[in-house]
């Protein structure tokens, strides 16, 4: 669970342009949930001999699911996750950082055994309120002898639903800049040559470098510690009213589509 990030890119010789010429980025964007192509790549959970784990995971974790906190690394939006069993179908979630909540979620596998239906409240990466969601993935193998029937390779499907903040992004190009602020927190300014720019309001994401590749397309290139994390891409359609959005996730090996309309 972790938010939906979103655009950027040309070089110096458009700056001219888009100074004197209002950008097809600017304004308020949100995103369509019936039109987001999520990744093929599934996630593959494991609850066995009082363990659960998930390999697939950024960063992977392998950690005693009785309901306590357990210590993790690697991750700059938790340090704790706490796994309860409900039952061999249902399994609860706790996420802290510096022993304050951060986030909770419930999984519950469907009567046959291929729907794994899920809902969430993550304040992570949120100065406001908490983000929330509920949505499904679809089986894609079973788990290994002996686990719960939870186990297994899960492809995301579909979002029912997600909150309004976590959807929403604004733009405003100025000159040779270009400003990105959300209603969870985040924001940056940065200039429009590709140079690094800090991020702020993310634990995540330390900078950004932003460039503009013709008049439409904006390339925004997500950084940890001058790492490179994540390309989110965005591209104006010709109606000035929508933007066909991807985004890159270099830690995992995902690529997730959507479509983002004017507000």
């Amino acid at each position: 669970m972790r938010k939906i990030c979103f655009i950027a890119a040309l070089g110096v010789l458009l700056l001219p342009a888009l100074a004197s010429a209002q950008s097809p980025l600017n304004g308020t964007w949100k995103t369509d949930m019936s039109k987001v192509d999520f990744s093929k790549k599934p996630d593959v959970y494991v609850l066995k001999d009082g363990m659960y784990s998930c390999t697939t995971c950024t960063p992977p974790y392998n950690v005693k699911a009785d309901g306590s906190d357990q210590k993790i690394t690697g991750d700059p939006y938790r340090d704790t996750i706490a796994f309860k069993v409900i039952n061999d179908h249902e399994i609860e979630e706790t996420d802290k950082k510096n022993g304050k909540v951060v986030g909770t979620s419930k999984i519950t596998l469907s009567p046959d055994g291929n729907t794994l239906k899920f809902e969430f409240t993550d304040s992570s990466n949120t100065s406001g309120a908490p983000v929330t969601g509920k949505g499904e993935a679809t089986r894609v193998a079973k788990g290994p002898a002996g686990s719960a029937p939870i186990s297994g390779s899960w492809r995301m499907a579909k979002m029912d639903s997600l909150s309004d903040n976590a959807v929403t992004v604004t733009y405003k190009v100025s000159g040779d800049e270009i400003t990105m602020t959300n209603p969870t927190g985040q924001s940056y300014t940065a200039k429009l040559d590709g140079s690094d720019a800090p991020m702020k309001g993310d634990p995540g994401v330390t900078s950004v470098s932003v460039k503009m590749m013709g008049k439409n397309t904006l390339e925004e290139t997500d950084k940890r510690d001058g790492k490179v994390i994540g390309v989110f891409k965005a591209t104006v359609q010709p109606d000035g009213k929508t933007i066909n959005a991807t985004y890159d996730d270099k830690q995992s090996g995902r690529t997730t589509k959507w479509t983002m309309a004017k507000q």
